[in-house]
Order: structure tokens, then C-alpha cells, then sequence
């Protein structure tokens, strides 16, 4: 057990055997009583302080902060500039969960997890994305409620989540917006509709992940935190899915 938390980066053997004795590990929810207790990295479940552990080290996690320009492809067919340039360097195969237009900078993760991105792009698993727009216009109260109300698009109506007027003067708007849809250029379509299209769109988070001071085109790997909190979201979807399935039977 200790090596496994050692090898996954949470803390060195000496430290994760004090862990263990002082009752703060789990597997599979149950506390774990003695250090020479052995897991499979492949299908136990571990957490430090009820922070789930990623224990597979094949697996990596990478927040790209992607400039505008790119698309979100790992080979464009058309030769534009795409997510190659920023996975190259890492010898695993590594893919974008969900995707940003290539207008639009901010916040992209990049993983081989196909479990995990399954779970974060799903929209049904209500993994929330916030976004800084600049926009025309001069944003008043009752469009940020229109917004909050919902919108009707041609694929059908649509409300955010959460909605702030960060500033708004000399004819543009600054807007922060929160939904959990994963619709093709859902933000710029929602602004179109209430008559203040966009002019800047950057996605400042995603989930619990935060875009924070990462310059634009460079990436960095997530922290144990932030990958104890995406796989927590995971899990939770696990389970919840198991109980959907579980009621249906008995249906």
C-alpha cells in the first residue's frame, strides 16, 4: 500500500506508512488497519483524507491553456494549427476532453483517461465550465436575467447556470457565464440571441480545475488536489450510474 501511494506522488513511503497508521488512508471506502496491505492498482479504489488517488502512473493529466488560433484536433485536416504542437513532447497518447472553437483561449484538459473524459464531457453528469466574454453592447440586469431565465437557440432553449456582469462601458460588456451544456458553440450562440455577440470568449474553468495565472500556450500537469477532485467526480458518477442501473433491475 505505502509503495503505491509513494509511486502515485502523494507523499514518499515514510510519510504514506504514517498516513496509513494514523487511519487517513481508505480502499474501496474501508479504512486501511495495517501497512502490509496489498492492492491492485487496477480495480481498488484509494484515497488519502478522502481524496481519491490516482494509482495508475501510466495514466496523465495535462491543463493546456489554449491560444486562439488552434483547433481542437490532434491532426487538422485543412493544415491549421492544432493540438499537436502541445502533446508531441509527452510519449503517452494523450486527447482533449470536450472542445474549445479555435476563436476561443482558456482552459483545456488533456489526458489519456478515457473513463475520467467520459464522465467530464458528458453534459448528463452536470460537470460545470465558466467562461469570461467580451462582448458588444452594454449588458444590463434584465439580459443577464434573460440568460439565467434561458434562451431559445435552434436546437432548443438553454439557460446558464450562473451569469455575473464583471463591467460594462463605452459599448462593450465584460459577462461571466457558467453552464454545464456541451453544445457546439453554446456561449457565442447564447449571446448572439440576447443581441450582444461576443468578441472574446476565453473559458476561465473547468469543473474544479481553474485556468488561474497559466500563460497562454503553455501547459502543466495537474496537481494531486486537482486530480483527487476530478477523480471524486468520477466516482460519484460511477456509483450514481450503479444505483441507476440497480433500480432498473428491480423495476
Amino acid at each position: 500500500m505505502q509503495k503505491v501511494i509513494a509511486a502515485a506522488g502523494v507523499a514518499s513511503r515514510r510519510v504514506a506508512e504514517n498516513l496509513i497508521v494514523e487511519g487517513r488512508v481508505t480502499v474501496n471506502g474501508e479504512v486501511v488497519e495495517a501497512l502490509g496491505r496489498r492492492v491492485d492498482p487496477e480495480s481498488d479504489e484509494i484515497a488519502v483524507d478522502g481524496v481519491p488517488v490516482q494509482v495508475d502512473t501510466s495514466r496523465r493529466y495535462v491543463l493546456l491553456n489554449k491560444p486562439v488560433g488552434i483547433v481542437s484536433s490532434l491532426q487538422d485536416e485543412r493544415g491549421r494549427r492544432d493540438l499537436s504542437e502541445f502533446v508531441d513532447r509527452y510519449e503517452e497518447r494523450l486527447f482533449n476532453v470536450g472542445r474549445l472553437d479555435a476563436e476561443t483561449s482558456g482552459l483545456l484538459l488533456l489526458t489519456n483517461d478515457g473513463d475520467l473524459a467520459h464522465v467530464l464531457a458528458h453534459p448528463s453528469f452536470g460537470v460545470t465550465k465558466t467562461y469570461i466574454a467580451k462582448v458588444a453592447g452594454n449588458v444590463n440586469p434584465a439580459t443577464v436575467q434573460r440568460l439565467l431565465d434561458g434562451v431559445e437557440l435552434e436546437d432548443g432553449p438553454i439557460a446558464a447556470d450562473k451569469v455575473r456582469l464583471l463591467e460594462s462601458a463605452r459599448g462593450e460588456s465584460l459577462v461571466e457565464i457558467t453552464l454545464h451544456s456541451g453544445r457546439n458553440r453554446i456561449v457565442r450562440r447564447m449571446l448572439d440571441a440576447v443581441d450582444h455577440p461576443v468578441l472574446e470568449l476565453v473559458r476561465r474553468s473547468f469543473g474544479p480545475l481553474q485556468l488561474g495565472s497559466l500563460p497562454i500556450g503553455r501547459v502543466r500537469e495537474l496537481s494531486t488536489v486537482e486530480l483527487g477532485a476530478l477523480l471524486r467526480i468520477a466516482r460519484e458518477a460511477k456509483g450514481s450510474a450503479q444505483v441507476d442501473t440497480d433500480e432498473e433491475t428491480a423495476d
